[in-house]
């Protein structure tokens, strides 16, 4: 018999704040994390556009000798899941006491690893590397380090889908609980925030260059787009199964109704309609919802001309002339790539629970397919109980989550 499965905890290390009520305050007033980098110009960068992504202090919280195994990325999910533990009424106690799991997206961890030859190549010793720095560079770096931090026995896995790779989590972890072979999972996605990151997406001028404007530079469906911006940080949901949040008397925030996913089968870059279109109608059949339920739409839109119109295309294809209120919050945070599936669930919890849904900022004009759906250009006063949240990625990866308010 299948369980319901439900939030019960979030945390986040973003842009727009590094607490609920503040990436909430964000949300709700239109606030832009994206500026200008000169260290990113001087570099060589055609592009210094990038999210604004606070370093974490870790030193309060756990010894050198461990920090040493921790890349930038899985300080940020370090510092997201131990709030999101917090707010799921989950102390260090009851995680030695139960069997929790993690699956956490990631799919790079470009500057570690880049140190670490940098060092080899300097030295011509393989010792120059550093004791930490196997730990550092592999892509399943963060749920190894959050694993044993906190001490978690349950299952252990990473997410490695390009820009879909939070969602994925989210979805495997879904899936787990809801067929009774897990409990509890923490779920989540982290990127790391440095050039070295994304230096090879500049140099296929994928990133904007309105460089005279920063806040408007990231622009999903908007006709004037010409690029995305990067951005980072960490974002974790913990999961449980109905049963299990109630047992333990946790607060319950939503549930996961429903997951899809498709392959393009196509380009390793430019994305089809048919790929996500099929991720849209399998995530509404899998739940038994109809498309009149689904009260706001977080579409995945990275401010790519190609990107966005295809997805467009698809929610129209889907949804037809039922004009559901749709944003991408990628207008205020860049793109997020590996967090944005965990990331924009969160933004559309806080959403629902607060009765608003965010503007799509810098939405002035719409192309040809952005003019076919409902995008909301300001934050808007709304309740809505149920939302669909898209994410898609390089060799056309797609998922797509329904979640419900409780």
């Amino acid at each position: 018999m299948e369980r319901k499965v439900v939030i019960t905890g979030m945390g986040i290390w973003s842009c727009l704040g590094k607490t609920l009520e503040e990436v909430r305050d964000s949300l709700y007033t239109g606030k832009s994390g994206i500026v200008f980098s000169p260290e990113r110009k001087e570099a060589g960068f055609r592009s210094a556009l990038c999210a604004h992504i606070e370093q974490p202090d870790l030193k309060p919280f756990i010894p050198r000798n461990q920090r040493q195994f921790m890349p930038e990325e899985a300080q940020y999910a370090y510092m997201a899941t131990r709030a999101a533990l917090e707010n799921a009424h989950m102390d260090p106690d009851f995680l030695s006491e139960h069997e929790v799991g993690i699956i956490y997206g990631n799919d790079s961890v470009a500057e570690a690893t880049m140190n670490a030859l940098d060092k080899f190549r300097e030295f011509k010793e393989t010792a120059a590397c550093g004791s930490g720095s196997i730990f550092q560079s592999m892509n399943s770096t963060v749920t190894m380090n959050l694993a044993c931090l906190f001490k978690l026995r349950g299952i252990n896995l990473t997410a490695s889908a390009a820009c879909a790779s939070g969602s994925h989590s989210v979805g495997l972890g879904y899936l787990l609980i809801r067929d009774g072979l897990q409990d509890c999972v923490i779920c989540g996605g982290a990127q790391e925030a440095n050039m070295y990151s994304v230096a090879s997406f500049d140099g296929i001028q994928s990133f904007s260059v309105r460089e005279d404007e920063p806040a408007k530079a990231s622009r999903p469906f908007d006709r004037d787009r010409d690029g995305l911006v990067p951005g980072g940080g960490a974002a974790t949901l913990v999961l449980e199964s109905y049963e299990h949040a109630v047992k333990r008397g946790a607060p319950i925030l939503a549930e996961i109704v429903s997951w899809g996913f498709s392959g393009n089968g196509d380009h390793i870059s430019t994305p089809n309609v048919e790929g996500p279109a099929r991720s849209l109608e399998l995530c509404l059949k899998n739940g038994g919802i109809s498309i009149d339920q689904i009260g706001y739409i977080n579409a995945h839109a990275t401010s790519t001309k190609i990107g966005d119109s295809r997805e467009a295309a698809a929610i129209a294809q889907i949804f037809g002339d039922h004009k559901v209120p749709v944003t991408s919050t990628k207008s205020q945070t860049g793109h997020e790539m590996w967090m944005a599936g965990a990331s924009e669930l969160i933004y559309s919890i806080l959403m629902m629970k607060h009765d608003f849904i965010a503007g799509n900022i810098n939405f002035e004009n719409p192309d040809e397919e952005s003019a076919k759906i409902q995008i909301v250009p300001e934050t808007r006063e709304a309740h809505f109980d149920m939302f669909l949240s898209n994410s898609f990625g390089f060799g056309g990866t797609n998922s797509t989550l329904i979640v419900k308010n409780l």
